[in-house]
Order: C-alpha cells, then structure tokens, then sequence
C-alpha cells in the first residue's frame, strides 16, 4: 500500500520537475526521494518517471495517477482538518430552521465568514415555521432557527431579538380585491383566506370553511398567484421571488413590522460555530 509520504514526493517531484527540488522544499535527501518514488513505482507497478533525459519527465501513467495522488492528499487535508477541529470542539455541523418571514440577506452576508472560520462545518439549512420550526429547535434536528416572535416558548427555548421583517397582505392582480384604491378588513372576509398553518398544530386554524391554508410561506404564495385568495407574505419573498404576478393590498395598518427571533435549545446549545454565528446575527452592527 503507497504511504502518503511517498505520495506527496510524487506530487512535489511532479510539480517541480526535479527530485533534488522535490527533496529541498521538503527538507529531505534527494537519494531519500528518489528511493521513495522508486518505491512507489514498485507498489503501484508502473513507471512514474522517465529517467532518460536530465531531468525527470512524468510517464502517461504517471500524469495519470498524479491526479488521483493529488485527490489522495486532499482528502488527508481535510481528515486531519475536520479531526483538528473536533479535538478543538468544533461541531462538525451545523443545521439552521428558518421562517420565510426571515429576510435572508444578513445571513448570505456572513456565510463567507463562517466557510473561511469553520472549513470543515457541514452547514445544513431546513424551512419551517412557527411550531414546527420550535419543534426542530426543540429534537435537536437544527441547533438554530429564525422565526417571527411566538405568543409562548417551551421552557427549554431560549430566543434573541434579531433584524425585524415586513408583512404585507398580497393578491394577484386578477382578483376581485385588486381592483380597489382602498381596503377595509371587512372586505377580506368575504374572498377566500389563504393561512399559515403547521404540521405540530395537526390541523388547520379555525376559520371559513372556503379558507385555504399551507405550512409554508412559499406554497401560499403560489396560491396567491393562481388566484385562489388573499394572503399575508414576507415582502421579502414576494419581492424577491413574486415578480409582478402579485399585488399588495392597501389595507390601514399594513404592512406591519415583525420580530424576528433566533432561537437555540437550552438542553442542546450550539457549538462554537453556531455560538459564533449567534453572536453576529443579534450584533447591531452591519
């Protein structure tokens, strides 16, 4: 079996073109490399390096299975990364729960930052909201969530402020209400609703029995468009993936400002990675 020290003579001694540079940048004899390639060509039984001419000039063979060495050395790069950070305490993943009334900028913001700190952190984003975005918080599924405030928290939640969102009430421009310079709430109650409801609660909110609902900001979005009804949307989400197949309601009082929170376990606090990413996302500064 070719050990990785041999490996990584082969790829020097191929990236310079000469053993006696492969040996001086890894602070070896070159009899030591050449002996250790000579090796490895025994191990692998094929020919790396034509010796013929002055220098050493790589084989077919031997272009061919540099990648592969390469990938080999790679992949050793990030085994002893990855086991680094674990002996250090890093978490070696990190899954977020965000609610569609979460404005994602100052997360894309920062998750540069994050890939250049944590490397080796599998970063694992889940959608969800309200009750079952707590849920996943709650099992352990995710370490951290973004929601819109909740009326009550379990007692093993703890909840930070974080940048607030705005919600506005959308139809598309073909419904019946579109067609209004004014809005009065009495108005909504006779056109279909369109609600949010989630998967803990079990079953829908009480309401009409026309209302629609869904557990996701996205799916009655896409209701709205086809028409189906009026709906409270992230402005965010509209804007960014509603174009102009919906049309806000102008409605006294709306659009209304959210709080949104981050979220996290007592009984299962994040690691240092999601610390960190905590600590930035209720920092006040840009």
């Amino acid at each position: 079996m070719p050990s990785i020290e041999a490996l990584r003579l082969f790829v020097e001694a191929a990236a310079h073109g000469a053993f006696s540079e492969a040996a001086r940048r890894l602070g070896k004899s070159q009899s030591t490399v050449s002996a250790a390639i000579a090796n490895l060509e025994v191990d692998l039984g094929v020919v790396l390096f034509d010796r013929s001419a002055r220098l050493p000039v790589l084989t077919p063979a031997g272009r061919h299975l540099l990648a592969n060495a390469e990938q080999v050395l790679a992949a050793q790069d990030r085994l002893l990364r990855a086991a680094a950070g674990l002996a250090a305490g890093h978490e070696p993943r990190l899954s977020l729960a965000l609610s569609d009334t979460y404005q994602p900028e100052r997360l894309e913001a920062l998750q540069s930052e994050l890939a250049a700190r944590y490397p080796e952190l599998a970063l694992e984003c889940l959608i969800a909201e309200s009750d079952d975005l707590l849920a996943l918080i709650d099992s352990g599924r995710a370490q951290l969530g973004f929601v819109e405030r909740q009326p009550y928290y379990p007692p093993d939640i703890e909840y930070a402020a974080t940048a607030p969102s705005q919600m506005g009430l959308y139809v598309s421009p073909r419904h019946p209400l579109a067609q209004n310079s004014r809005i009065e709430p009495a108005q909504l109650d006779a056109h279909r609703a369109l609600r949010l409801t989630t998967v803990q609660a079990g079953t829908a909110p009480r309401a009409r029995g026309h209302n629609w609902s869904a557990p996701s900001y996205l799916m009655l979005m896409e209701m709205a468009q086809g028409g189906f009804g009026w709906a409270e949307l992230p402005c965010w989400l509209v804007e960014r993936y509603g174009g102009n197949t919906l049309q806000m309601l102008p409605l006294p009082g709306w659009p209304r400002l959210l709080t949104i929170d981050v979220v996290w376990s007592r009984r299962r606090p994040p690691g240092p990675a999601g610390v960190w990413l905590l600590e930035r996302m209720t920092d006040s500064r840009p």
